[in-house]
């Protein structure tokens, strides 16, 4: 999927002419790919003992759909499925693989169904960034990589995507925005696949994950938890305890002077900038308001 993915980003593949699908039937008929090592390789079926042990997550190319701009744009689904349950945590179409739509939709994974001990995935850009990785530090949670080329490894995901494409992609769907198509997705996963009996299980994946519930631990959405999920970046405290963001200075909500700190912000959203010292949450800082602190009383003076 990787290798399709690199592909269409460079303008060797056009999705439009070749669907990822026929590509990699192409590639395993004639085993383009295929060395001698692969031959060789052991690979053992696994599974999971119990629910949110380990996430595998992954990328599909999705079906075009009216942007906001009325261009028809092919869409991407980031999907995570639960290893042991089957369960889908969260699965949502996006115009565009970014760091921000896979951080939109791991925020939402943890919110619905808990944090795991461990997520699966490839060596793509967006899995492999710094801000993931800040992220599932942040939430005490492995980030785990694939051997380069052993997209195989991740085969729960990679089932699930040939389940969406032969059940969910099949039907008639109103693609008129990507809010209908993720509409649409949410009621198929949630009361069709999470909710039918799958074949591996013998029951449906949402009663299987509801089996180990009293050892996953959840997240409950709240202002201090989605501070998780925000961009971070160092800043140095100047001598009057200000500092700049986005060419605007902000006054440290104590006494941080000459203080090297961390800020967090939502990096899609205006809203407060989080100040952080030595690993701890100082508070909100505020813009400086220089007629304001003109007069305050300093020193009992006006």
């Amino acid at each position: 999927m990787e290798l399709y993915r690199m592909a269409v980003s460079k303008g060797i593949l056009n999705p439009n002419q070749l669907a990822q699908t026929t590509f990699y039937r192409f590639l395993r008929e004639y085993d383009i790919l295929k060395e001698n090592y692969e031959d060789n390789r052991k690979r053992l079926a696994f599974a999971m003992q119990y629910a949110n042990q380990l996430w595998q997550a992954d990328t599909l190319f999705g079906p075009h759909v009216k942007d906001p701009q009325g261009r028809m744009t092919q869409t991407k689904l980031i999907a995570f499925i639960d290893d042991a349950s089957r369960v889908i945590c969260h699965a949502q179409f996006f115009f565009q693989e970014t760091v921000d739509s896979l951080i939109t939709a791991l925020k939402s994974s943890f919110y619905k169904r808990g944090v795991p001990q461990q997520i699966y995935v490839d060596n793509g850009s967006i899995y492999s960034s710094s801000e993931i990785s800040l992220i599932c530090a942040r939430v005490g949670c492995i980030l785990r990589h694939t051997p380069v080329r052993d997209g195989a490894s991740k085969g729960k995901i990679e089932r699930f995507f040939r389940t969406v494409r032969d059940q969910f992609l099949m039907r008639n769907l109103d693609l008129s925005s990507l809010s209908s198509l993720n509409r649409q997705l949410n009621i198929w996963v949630e009361e069709e696949y999470n909710s039918k009996p799958h074949s591996a299980l013998g029951m449906a994946p949402i009663s299987r994950f509801a089996l180990d519930t009293h050892q996953i631990r959840f997240l409950p959405p709240d202002q201090a938890n989605d501070e998780l999920f925000y961009a971070e970046e160092d800043r140095h405290v100047k001598k009057d305890n200000t500092f700049s963001f986005k060419s605007i200075r902000f006054e440290a909500p104590f006494d941080l002077r000459e203080k090297k700190i961390a800020i967090r912000f939502d990096r899609s959203h205006s809203g407060p900038v989080i100040v952080y010292y030595k690993n701890q949450r100082m508070g909100e800082a505020v813009k400086l308001d220089l007629y304001a602190n003109a007069l305050l009383k300093r020193g009992g003076a006006i």
